[in-house]
């Protein structure tokens, strides 16, 4: 049991603060609003906060960080001058173990070829006061739903996906490092007030729907930025009808919208699954409080009074979903897969199911696609594609494996990897990826860009729930519809698949030898970490140089980039993983799969010193070592995709100065605040044609620099015309502090000093 003195204190605080909330907002609250509005910074400083506009101080109850992103949040906060993190926080080894072989093979080699970074990660951890979970103890947010999680809590993440802890009602929001750093450090988080989309769920699932088709409805018509800035609340019967599991999976995707966090009101569910982890007190400690762990009656009753947006699904009405390829919001029922199949040229024979991950690896996921291979056993039905298993925690890999699951999908031939990210991130070693040949694989993860499981260009993946994608698996094709099409077994038969059926908990109870958790020291001051000054894969950070208060001339454009630039675009994982504790050398993947506008090529720049077209990171650094500033421009939603800070410090790292898009991932654009980037938008989005080539900007009033004053930049064009464009930024007077420091850490350093 974790953190129970400090589920007492917050629940404590909880009534008193939502009235005192109330009485100032002379409304009711809904169940967001009840949880930012007791978790500000200075609760004695009630007042309205406008949603979408004031930006406001929050105090989180704990920091989950996951080792990749981990490793450079570690490296800030030792730059910090704390001796402990002033709130619980952990670190949990998940994103560099490769699925390659098999779960204990990849962990043996993941430990042996990362073993100077984990035990960095463990040193650190130990002399900080961090709990440290273990390489093979699971996937971050699986083990923070099994340990950590509370309802009406508020925790931040170094993982765009942290916000998988709404499933037991807590407002649970992805960052970048140097915010958990703040947090860490005993100082306030900022974030702008989020807006609120609320959805509603009427009926019930049945059949073949499972919640994960619940959020991919959601993401078809909300699009991947169509949440930036909001908290999505669910809400209504359907609602209740949910696992605390299925809960988690669909807040998990919120992350695919842009939305800064989805929720749950508390139920039985949630009760239910807090008792299974062996948390009865905390269920008992809600229970004291459970009116105030959703929202007050009248916001469900008319949600349209409350809400800036209101969804309503019907469940019952609701069908299986398969979403994609190369975008998590192409959202197809199962019924239309074979038209859009044909219409788009996609393939359709399936490579490769892949079930689990964060977003799907609970015990009700697992025990419902068991179902289908047991299916496939008994009506001897040979599985047409290659399967694989990614069990979430190490507790629900020992769990199914007691009660059965993992030889009944050994029995159609399937591969059950470490309890690790794997393919999702890209950590996945697949035979063939790099042929760059045409193909199709489905799997029940969150994220489907191009090249992100497997580094192909062409790889063709599709998201679905765990049982649809077994389904698709066992038939081979994507084309397959469980509910009406019918497959030949082995012996020339036609059989049809029933509705899968599972287990909401185990009924023997979970059960573990060895969780992963190792305690940190009682008093780390003796605890030393090293890190070698000729380590590829560690380095000490230096602070970043503060603004010289003056007009930024002269600055060259590195990069156009074309359409969709997300995280992955600007910082790759997969192989890059290793670097993530290595500024200088992961900046080499910097941009490297942005989209030139220019000549609609992948990292090939032209270098205007000498008109020469290379790598984009050589480029760049040809004009750190001139001294030549640089500008970065983009399209909508840059940054979309995970929480990696990197994508922020490698450009402020190798000398780009300001990225200027026509909108920004929420994300993506505080941490390049954070690290003391100019992060702006064009007023007019045309302007983004203007941009040519060889152009030079002049910003000629950043000198000016203040909240809500829209910057002027001048374009020098190769021909010496100029002209003028009008760019919007969203800094306020305490980010434009971060800037003029150099970094918002170097401004904690300022002040601890």
């Amino acid at each position: 049991m974790f953190d129970l003195d400090l589920i007492k204190k917050t629940y404590e605080n909880f009534g008193p603060r939502i009235e005192k909330a109330r009485e100032v907002l002379k409304k009711p609250l809904t169940l967001s609003e009840k949880i930012l509005y007791t978790h500000l910074f200075e609760p004695e400083k009630v007042t309205e906060f406008k949603r979408g506009v004031d930006y406001v101080d929050f105090a989180p109850d704990r920091v989950a960080m996951q080792d990749a992103t981990a490793q450079m949040a570690l490296l800030q906060f030792m730059n910090s001058g704390r001796d402990r993190t002033a709130v619980p926080s952990t670190v949990h080894c998940d994103h560099l173990i490769q699925a390659s072989v098999g779960g204990r093979t990849d962990l043996k080699f993941a430990l042996e070829s990362n073993k100077e970074v984990f035990d960095f990660l463990e040193s650190v951890s130990n002399k900080y006061g961090i709990g440290f979970w273990k390489p093979g103890a699971g996937i971050i947010h699986q083990v923070v739903l099994e340990n950590y999680a509370f309802p009406g809590g508020m925790m931040i993440g170094t993982d765009s996906h942290t916000v998988n802890a709404g499933g037991l009602g807590m407002v649970a929001i992805g960052v970048g490092g140097a915010d958990a750093v703040d947090v860490m450090a005993g100082m306030a988080w900022e974030l702008k007030f989020p807006k609120l989309i609320g959805v509603k769920l009427t009926g019930k699932l049945n059949g073949w729907t499972a919640p994960k088709d619940i959020i991919l409805k959601v993401a078809g018509i909300l699009t991947v930025k169509g949440g930036t800035g909001a908290i999505i609340e669910y809400f209504g019967e359907g609602a209740k009808s949910l696992s605390a599991t299925g809960k988690g999976t669909i807040c998990n995707m919120g992350a695919e919208v842009g939305a800064t966090t989805s929720t749950f009101g508390y139920d039985e569910s949630m009760e239910r699954y807090l008792r299974a982890t062996e948390r009865s007190e905390v269920a008992d400690l809600a229970n004291g409080i459970k009116e105030h762990l959703t929202a007050d009656s009248e916001v469900y009753a008319n949600p349209e009074k409350y809400f800036d947006q209101v969804i309503e699904i019907d469940l019952n009405k609701l069908e299986p979903h398969l979403n994609g390829p190369f975008t998590p919001d192409l959202a197809t029922p199962i019924s239309k897969v074979a038209e859009a199949a044909k219409k788009n040229g996609w393939p359709t024979k399936i490579e490769v199911g892949l079930i689990g991950s964060c977003t799907n690896s609970s015990y009700e996921d697992i025990s419902r696609a068991a179902s289908l291979a047991q299916q496939a056993v008994d009506k001897k039905l040979k599985t047409k594609s290659e399967f694989t298993i990614t069990p979430g925690s190490e507790q629900v890999r020992y769990t199914i494996e007691r009660d059965g699951f993992i030889d009944i999908f050994e029995k159609i031939g399937a591969s059950v990897f470490a309890n690790a990210c794997g393919p999702c991130i890209g950590q996945w070693n697949r035979p063939g990826a790099e042929k760059g040949e045409k193909n199709t694989i489905v799997h029940s993860f969150n994220r489907n860009f191009s090249k992100r499981a497997d580094g192909n260009p062409n790889t063709h993946a599709f998201v679905a729930s765990p049982e649809l994608v077994t389904a698709l698996a066992i038939a081979g094709n994507i084309t397959f519809n469980p509910m009406t099409d019918k497959l030949i077994n082995e012996d020339g038969q036609e059989v049809v698949l029933d509705p899968p059926t599972g287990m909401e908990l185990p009924e023997k109870g979970f059960a573990v030898e060895d969780a992963g958790y190792q305690a940190p020291a009682a008093d780390g001051s003796a605890v030393s970490v090293a890190v070698s000054p000729d380590s590829g894969r560690l380095q000490l950070l230096s602070p970043f140089d503060p603004w010289d208060g003056k007009n930024l001339n002269g600055a060259r454009l590195l990069i156009k980039a074309a359409g969709k630039c997300t995280t992955d675009h600007i910082s790759m994982a997969g192989p890059w993983l290793r670097f993530r504790g290595h500024l200088d050398n992961i900046s080499n993947n910097m941009l490297i799969g942005a989209v030139n506008a220019f000549n609609n090529e992948t990292n090939k720049v032209k270098n205007q010193l000498n008109g020469s077209y290379d790598e984009v990171p050589k480029v760049q650094r040809a004009y750190k070592a001139a001294n030549i500033p640089t500008v970065v421009v983009g399209d909508h939603n840059y940054g979309e995709g995970s929480s990696r800070e990197h994508a922020a410090m490698e450009p402020r790292h190798l000398g780009v100065k300001a990225v200027i898009v026509k909108s920004f991932a929420r994300i993506h654009e505080t941490n390049l605040k954070k690290q003391g980037m100019l992060g702006l938008t064009f007023v007019n989005e045309d302007d983004y044609d203007k941009i040519q080539e060889d152009d030079k900007f002049n910003f000629v009033d950043l000198s000016e620099f203040a909240p809500g004053k829209p910057l002027h930049v001048e374009l020098v064009h190769a021909d010496g015309s100029k002209q003028l464009i009008e760019l919007n930024h969203t800094y306020n007077a305490q980010q434009i502090e971060w800037y003029k420091a150099g970094s918002a850490l170097n401004l904690i350093k300022q002040q601890n000093n």
